[in-house]
């Protein structure tokens, strides 16, 4: 897998390429800012670009400038945006203008190599993956009238993992059942939800994601 790493940070950089490195990527291009990181993305085309969300100049959110950009002009390529913070509206924002090959994760997880490298496949693939760190704070706050009381525990379950990209199949495995009962609790909760049963999984944890930020 063809990888160009954007961080303002060197050791944070270079950290990141090296890690990647040794999981067997190729690390075709480092950069350290928006510019950069839009100009070695277009030149190496990469499967997919690990970008930090707040590099210069205004180190806020040039991170989603990138994703936006990335994928209105190299369809094919796919994003990571890592941040320090759970901020879900980034993650909405993320997944809205990039709907096929995005992801956003917490820089903690780049760590474990094994989550950041399935991260990175399933990015290549065209999925989405959330942070489930962010789904689960989205799935588990207190609201003044909870839309998800209607759900079972088991329902609850299904649906942050679907929040975080996650196949049916992945969910099967990740749970212990199989896809077809999977499947029956994705059409319920789409049912007692009122969303749209897409089968598209990008439009699925858009849809998703919509639902659990709307304060209610």
């Amino acid at each position: 897998m063809r990888v160009v790493v954007a961080d303002d940070v060197l050791f944070t950089r270079a950290g990141l390429a090296r890690l990647l490195a040794d999981a067997g990527c190729e690390v075709v291009a480092e950069a350290h800012d928006l510019e950069s990181t839009l100009r070695e993305t277009r030149l190496h085309r990469p499967d997919v670009a690990v970008v930090d969300i707040r590099m210069p100049p205004t180190h806020t959110d040039e991170g989603l400038v990138a994703g936006a950009r990335i994928g209105a002009e190299l369809p094919g390529v796919g994003v990571l945006v890592l941040s320090s913070y759970v901020e879900p509206a980034f993650a909405m924002r993320l997944i809205e203008e990039h709907p096929a090959g995005a992801g956003y994760l917490l820089k903690e997880r780049v760590s474990d190599t094994a989550v950041l490298v399935d991260a990175l496949r399933r990015i290549a693939d065209g999925e989405c993956v959330v942070d489930p760190t962010l789904v689960a704070l989205l799935v588990g706050r207190r609201r003044r009238a909870d839309p998800l009381g209607v759900l079972t525990e088991r329902e609850r379950e299904v649906l942050g993992l679907l929040a975080e990209g996650l196949s049916n199949s992945a969910v099967a495995d990740r749970i212990s059942v199989t896809e077809r009962t999977v499947e029956a609790h994705t059409k319920l909760i789409f049912q007692k939800l009122g969303l749209e049963a897409d089968p598209s999984s990008n439009r699925r944890v858009q849809a998703v994601l919509a639902y659990l930020r709307v304060d209610t």
